[in-house]
């Protein structure tokens, strides 16, 4: 871009003034016979080295910051939405491993046709060390969850109830903590609603990247996985669970695995004998 050059234009004769980028040009008129008399490095310095600038620049208008503070306000809402709570939009199995909205939608898959859990491993909520296939031979439920998020305080109270009654009845509950940045929230988490199983601490979400694509990987915040005794997902749910959904959900994998699913839907009180009357 070529530079303004205030000059140019002062040095012909007739120039009185001129406004052109926010610049103000004025010259003082010199006549014919004092350039003649001034000449050529006389005291006039020709026809028109004598002038005035005053700088009078136009304002540059300033981004309104107001604007754009609501604008990114907007944007971050929508991020949010977009990786919790539910909706009513059916999301298609195998797509890419993103925090997606919930569907609502709860997965249970035949016995033949399951997938195996990647062996997630990792350090906890607490600072101990978890890995899944310390758990072998048990059911899991696997949770993905946030302090952050309304859904997943929803169902926290029931997860806390039917771990407990679950103890031994060869269920272990897990979590995922993602996308808290401060273990401390996710402890506070913990305390308020009564939750004593372990929790992966997962501020950066690769734990739930580790489940393949195409696989029924935790696509959402909240998300629920039951793997039956071998590690293979019998069951997904895309949703926030109530606690009778959540019993509901473990009934026929607690019963494949010789316990009674009626435990799991009764609230954990044990059957009698078969032979008590």
């Amino acid at each position: 871009m070529r530079r303004h050059d205030p000059y140019r234009r002062a040095r012909h004769p007739l120039y009185r003034f001129r406004l052109r980028s926010g610049h103000r040009v004025r010259r003082s008129l010199t006549s014919q016979d004092d350039r003649d008399k001034g000449g050529r490095g006389g005291p006039l310095q020709g026809a028109c080295e004598t002038f005035h600038m005053s700088l009078r620049r136009t304002p540059r208008r300033l981004p309104n910051r107001r604007a754009t503070m609501y604008a990114a306000v907007a944007v971050s809402g929508v991020v949010l939405l977009s990786g919790c709570g539910t909706q009513d939009k059916p999301s298609s199995d195998g797509e890419d491993s993103q925090y997606l909205a919930g569907t609502g939608r709860v997965t249970t898959v035949p016995k033949e046709k399951r997938q195996s859990a990647p062996d997630l491993s990792g350090e906890t909520v607490d600072g101990e060390q978890l890995k899944l296939s310390d758990h072998e031979g048990k059911v899991i439920v696997l949770n993905v969850w946030g302090s952050w998020c309304p859904p997943c305080r929803s169902e926290a109270p029931g997860f806390a109830k039917v771990s407990k009654e679950m103890e031994k009845k060869n269920v272990q509950f897990i979590g995922i903590n993602t996308k808290d940045l401060d273990v401390a929230n996710a402890k506070a988490f913990d305390r308020t609603y009564g939750i004593t199983y372990p929790s992966f601490f997962d501020p950066s979400g690769k734990q739930v990247l580790r489940f393949p694509k195409g696989s029924l990987n935790p696509q959402t915040i909240p998300s629920t996985l039951v793997l039956d005794t071998d590690g293979k997902i019998a069951v997904r749910a895309l949703k926030d669970l109530s606690e009778e959904e959540l019993r509901e959900i473990l009934k026929p994998v607690v019963a494949e695995a010789g316990g009674s699913g009626d435990d799991a839907k009764a609230g954990g009180a044990e059957s009698p004998p078969a032979d008590a009357k």
